[in-house]
């Protein structure tokens, strides 16, 4: 059984607390009960998935145009079953009418995966794809996302570094995706390459702690860094 249908066992034995459980709490009786498994999802798998819901959710209204684009793409993302489709919905709902902003959502977030920026990356890259889902990423999206990332510790660079791997190969600096400078040698480029293809594979990602529903994500953050690599090398002749 996917983690969808393990919300209510894990809000009942797994108190997440602050705004991310109250969504918990809120929607769980929803959600169809597994109660004869005892296998259910760990506390960070659910606090992952509800907090890429909620800030996506509030990132839904910054280009001030709400559609349900936000909840196919998140549907895509984390492979939500056609009869859970409705609760995801709920989620969406009752997170944008939440009186709490999105910075409680982030820094709840950033506190319980605190050592671990990499899964926090991950949060930021399933925002971006919710951004993308109607074809373009807004600049009020853009600057939302900036937002987040800053609570989540990283600087301006790194958010850029982020970005640039959205926007794909005709628009975005495959540099700045591998993370290198224009001036790097051949090697330092490789090297490069081969870390962050070592770093990202969907396994990695699933074993920091990433729910295994979120591969799509991992395998699209993969493919961008193998794009920016490719085009490089065919600048280079590599």
């Amino acid at each position: 059984m996917t983690i969808w249908g393990k919300f209510a066992g894990a809000a009942a034995g797994l108190a997440i607390g602050g705004p991310l459980g109250a969504l918990v709490g809120a929607i769980a009786g929803h959600f169809a009960i597994d109660r004869g498994s005892s296998d259910a999802p760990p506390q960070h798998h659910i606090a992952f998935t509800i907090g890429v819901i909620a800030l996506g959710a509030k990132m839904a209204k910054a280009d001030g145009v709400v559609t349900r684009d936000e909840v196919a793409a998140f549907r895509q993302v984390f492979q939500v079953p056609r009869d859970e489709v409705k609760n995801v919905a709920r989620v969406f709902d009752l997170a944008k009418q939440d009186v709490a902003g999105f910075e409680a959502y982030a820094k709840q977030l950033e506190t319980l995966f605190s050592g671990n920026k990499e899964v926090l990356e991950d949060v930021i890259d399933g925002l971006f794809h919710i951004a993308k889902a109607d074809g373009v990423i807004h600049p009020a999206e853009a600057a939302y996302l900036e937002d987040v990332a800053r609570i989540f510790g990283f600087g301006t660079l790194e958010f850029a570094r982020i970005k640039a791997r959205h926007l794909g190969p005709d628009k975005g600096d495959p540099y700045l995706v591998l993370g290198v400078g224009h001036d790097a040698s051949d090697d330092e480029v490789k090297r490069a390459y081969r870390k962050l293809v070592a770093e990202n594979h969907p396994d990695k990602a699933m074993a920091r702690g990433v729910p295994e529903e979120f591969i799509a994500i991992a395998t699209e953050k993969l493919a961008a860094i193998n794009a920016a690599y490719d085009q490089i090398s065919k600048e280079r002749g590599l």
